[in-house]
């Protein structure tokens, strides 16, 4: 595990030391990160001002059949909803995440919201990223992320929890709550869900052994080998001291078969791996037939593959180091995004240390990467109040064509999601509390 902070603060939370004992923490209101994002909410726009040969589209792909075309075109689409969305708050990753998108393999989307109600919002998309039918919804204070198959999918989220009667050696109570995988079918119905955090029966979040989500560092990701679900997030660590207990915070991976059970020793999988640990990313890698994943770590202030840890890119204990997303390079290896002191790099690595860095010309605190058709990857980041968007070659990192602009308001924990006809969307603030924009980079050809 490791040691405390020396000197440097995180920038996606603040953590306060308690005084009962090394490694303890106690919950207070984090401060604003370092680059505030701008309270405007763009409105829609049809695409990212294409040049007129981009009107000439090549031939469509999968069910939905959009346009591929010689430039990356934006269409940006307003969906209304019948409840408030919780807002973007200060986005840092001890708050709620407002929304989240997957692609539905028959066709248009799954889109995931958190209400300001107590819970979180499963709806359908069609082709054209327009709400389709009744949504439904499951009882939850955090969306965590969505995820889709031939069947159904998979929404994370965050319930309350209890801590129990248990002392903490210094330092006060913050909530203690659980993490839950909940299966849905194919019209939005839950089928079964799964808790991936370990409280229930005689264990609460004061007991030695707990493992739970406290209010920092709380976010993950969702990931699947075709059968499996496996769920990647930040989590609280109990540890008894004494007549008292001291709290830790790390990372947890969990997998849960078709049928809703934990599957107990899956060879990727772990109780702990990267400690002090944020942003937790994953992927099923088919060729491995592993999921791989990256964090972003105080241990020796890195970009880290967990349990065990392997350096993948060092970094600085300077309150700025922020993980990206995680995908997988052509033929071998993977590519994440990761940012310090406002600058942008790419990585390719396989196991452990990177073989390729880029630095890009981004300048973001919090960069987004998603796979984008054949051979591409689009790098996404803040740029006033819109996003910026630079599509890369997958193979030798090298940038493709002009930046554009993605006309939506960014969140710096939220995501964009590939679909398998080549296209990229993200899921951002609306017009009004009722509403949510879907930004959609279609395919190149």
């Amino acid at each position: 595990m490791a040691g405390l902070f020396a000197a440097a603060v995180l920038a996606t939370a603040a953590f306060t030391v308690a005084s009962g004992g090394p490694g303890t923490w106690f919950g207070s209101d984090p401060p604003s990160p370092p680059q505030a994002q701008g309270s405007a909410a763009p409105g829609p726009s049809a695409s990212a001002t294409p040049s007129p040969a981009a009107s000439a589209s090549a031939p469509t792909v999968g069910p939905c059949a959009r346009p591929a075309g010689p430039q990356p075109v934006v269409k940006v689409t307003e969906v209304k909803m019948s409840t408030a969305v919780t807002g973007y708050g200060r986005e840092g990753d001890t708050e709620p995440l407002p929304m989240a998108l997957a692609e539905r393999p028959a066709g248009g989307s799954w889109l995931a919201w958190l209400g300001t109600n107590g819970r979180v919002y499963l709806g359908r998309l069609d082709c054209d990223d327009k709400l389709v039918g009744t949504p439904t919804s499951f009882v939850g204070i955090d969306l965590q992320d969505v995820h889709a198959d031939r069947t159904g999918g998979v929404v994370l989220l965050t319930r309350k929890g209890d801590c129990g009667g248990g002392k903490l050696c210094g330092g006060s109570s913050s909530p203690c709550n659980t993490m839950h995988m909940i299966r849905f079918d194919d019209s939005g119905r839950q089928v079964w869900e799964r808790q991936v955090t370990n409280l229930g029966g005689s264990r609460t979040g004061y007991d030695d052994g707990a493992r739970f989500v406290w209010w920092y560092q709380h976010h993950g990701r969702l990931a699947t080998d075709g059968k499996n679900y496996a769920a990647y997030f930040g989590v609280a660590i109990t540890v008894r001291n004494g007549s008292c207990v001291d709290i830790h915070e790390g990372d947890r991976m969990q997998v849960v078969d078709a049928n809703g059970k934990l599957v107990s020793g899956h060879r990727d999988s772990f109780e702990v791996g990267c400690s002090h640990s944020w942003t937790t990313r994953i992927v099923w890698d088919p060729r491995t037939s592993h999921y791989a994943m990256v964090c972003a770590t105080d241990n020796a202030c890195r970009i880290a593959q967990p349990d065990p840890y392997r350096t993948v890119a060092a970094g600085a204990c300077d309150g700025s180091l922020f993980g990206g997303d995680l995908v997988l390079a052509p033929t071998s290896g993977y590519w994440t995004a990761w940012s310090q002191s406002g600058g942008v790099r790419l990585e390719r690595f396989t196991t452990g240390k990177s073989n390729l860095t880029v630095k890009t010309a981004a300048k973001s605190s919090h960069p987004h990467l998603v796979s984008y058709g054949t051979g591409r990857m689009l790098l996404a980041w803040a740029s006033g109040s819109s996003l910026a968007a630079q599509v890369y070659d997958a193979a030798t990192g090298k940038a493709v064509g002009a930046k554009f602009t993605v006309n939506v308001r960014d969140h710096d924990y939220q995501a964009f999601k590939a679909y398998s006809d080549g296209s990229a969307a993200y899921p951002a603030a609306g017009g009004s509390s009722r509403s949510i924009r879907i930004a959609r980079v279609l395919p190149l050809s």
